[in-house]
């Protein structure tokens, strides 16, 4: 049976050089409701004035529990003391209420003696950081717990997607052994999330009013509200988004909402995942396992060939933004097309209307097959001639030169490209005038991109990418659960999440 947890699943990371901010912010932390706090006394000008804060703090708020940790220069830390020196400062820290001690294992090691006064008086936390590589996992377990400890911390960096995998798996492989596993960093995000649910004893989040203390690390109020991660199961089915960048995606916001609201165990998750890293993502994908996931650019085209199906509108626009697993195989869908013609629908009869698409990607591929299926005439521009010809030719549609496309005029225009898109908002295909008179831009970040604001003073009907965004995702949310969608809901989500990231 998997260790009982002796400590919350939420420690706050409070790294400050200032003691009276180091006070002020856990007291904020702790009027917010969280109870687990670790306090890097070597953060400090004078680690020693961390004591007083420790008592201060445990005075007004005697039901937290501190980790007191003074980590070293030589091991990752900002403490240049001695091992002598650490040990006191850790000693008066229990003294003065600290419930655990966090004692990297280079410490440790050197002065297993000194450490075992700890004993009976606080929890001990052994840990090993490495910012740099992901080291044998396996030797490391063995090597830590040769040492009596009531918790080993193993936090590493992820470099590839597949790092997550083996970091959760440690969890799981080591199910009786008091572990806490991270990877740093945006790539490793995931594992923050899902450590506790695979076994972690918990996880570290940053304070809500300043930096926490490692890459990766974001708000308690995020983690539990947004990834509902005292919510989650060991047997959560994990989803996510697949993309480079993936910070601005607000997906997650989306889809854990709507899980919320359907009461699902379930939890949606961004992977940032480089182009040269797909085929890696996919052994990350079957070793959590990963039940569905979303894709964005840079990776619609490229997904395809590590799909076992696809459906035949998605295999002919040559682009999947819906993956899910069925029967143990990898099944691939386009649920951009439907939901480009849905909102389009709202101010116009799509049949033998005159539609200019800009972009060749993806996204224009799925927008140009379904706007051709449902009888109109599209046309296609973009910054690459040879790719605009390459798209025309495959769906049947008509390739225009930029001062062609200037000089004629459309019932409609889908915006299919990146331009525009956060943080590059400013940005915008057309110079002039626009020549359409309903204007659809498929970016949703920002809610009113430049070619939105542009297209209103010009007293166009205009269609927001948010519209889009919405109709997929509810398409995505059925395929995955086979539950009708809460759209009021998931809609609330994406428009209070793109306000945040306004």
């Amino acid at each position: 049976m998997p260790q009982k947890r002796p400590f919350p699943r939420i420690c706050i990371a409070l790294g400050l050089p200032d003691a009276a901010k180091l006070l002020e912010h856990a007291r904020q932390e702790a009027a917010a409701g969280e109870t687990f706090f670790e306090f890097r006394l070597d953060y400090l000008d004078n680690p020693e004035r961390g004591i007083t804060v420790i008592r201060e703090l445990l005075k007004e708020h005697p039901g937290c529990l501190v980790l007191a940790t003074c980590r070293r220069h030589q091991n990752q830390g900002k403490f240049n003391g001695s091992v002598e020196d650490q040990l006191r400062i850790l000693d008066l820290a229990v003294s003065a209420g600290a419930k655990a001690i966090d004692v990297e294992i280079e410490t440790a090691e050197a002065a297993s003696e000194r450490l075992s006064g700890f004993r009976g008086r606080c929890q001990i936390v052994i840990s090993y950081h490495n910012f740099e590589t992901m080291p044998q996992l396996d030797a490391l377990v063995k090597r830590m717990t040769l040492l009596p400890a009531d918790a080993y911390k193993i936090v590493t960096t992820a470099r590839k997607p597949s790092d997550n995998a083996r970091v959760l798996g440690l969890a799981r492989a080591y199910a009786r052994t008091p572990l806490v596993v991270l990877a740093t960093g945006e790539l490793g995000f995931p594992t923050r999330v899902l450590s506790p649910s695979f076994g972690g004893m918990y996880t570290y989040a940053a304070p809500l009013a300043t930096q926490g203390t490692a890459s990766g690390q974001v708000s308690a109020r995020l983690l539990r509200h947004l990834y509902r991660i005292d919510k989650i199961s060991r047997a959560v089915k994990v989803y996510g988004v697949i993309a480079d960048p993936i910070r601005h995606s607000i997906s997650p916001a989306v889809h854990n909402r709507g899980f919320q609201a359907r009461r699902i165990d379930g939890v949606y998750l961004p992977f940032l995942v480089s182009p040269l890293q797909l085929r890696d993502f996919f052994i990350l994908a079957d070793r959590i396992p990963i039940s569905g996931f979303s894709v964005t650019i840079p990776h619609k085209q490229k997904v395809v060939r590590y799909l076992d199906a696809v459906d035949p509108l998605a295999r002919r626009i040559g682009a999947v933004n819906t993956v899910w697993r069925k029967a143990g195989k990898w099944r691939g869908t386009n649920t951009d097309a439907e939901a480009v013609l849905a909102p389009l629908s709202r101010h116009m009869r799509p049949a033998k209307a005159s539609v200019l698409i800009v972009g060749n990607g993806g996204a224009a591929r799925g927008a140009a097959c379904a706007l051709i299926d449902a009888g109109a005439k599209v046309s296609i521009v973009g910054r690459n001639p040879d790719r605009v010809r390459a798209l025309a030719r495959l769906c049947g549609a008509e390739p225009l030169l930029r001062e062609q496309a200037d000089q004629r005029g459309f019932d409609a225009l889908v915006h299919a490209t990146p331009v525009g898109m956060f943080p590059h908002a400013e940005e915008c295909f057309f110079n002039g005038r626009i020549p359409a008179d309903i204007v659809f831009d498929m970016v949703y970040n920002p809610l009113e991109t430049a070619l939105i604001r542009r297209a209103r003073a010009e007293n166009k009907v205009v269609v927001p990418g948010i519209e889009m965004f919405i109709e997929q995702a509810v398409r995505q949310f059925e395929i995955w659960t086979g539950e009708s969608a809460p759209r009021a809901v998931m809609e609330k989500a994406a428009l209070e999440a793109l306000e945040q990231k306004a």
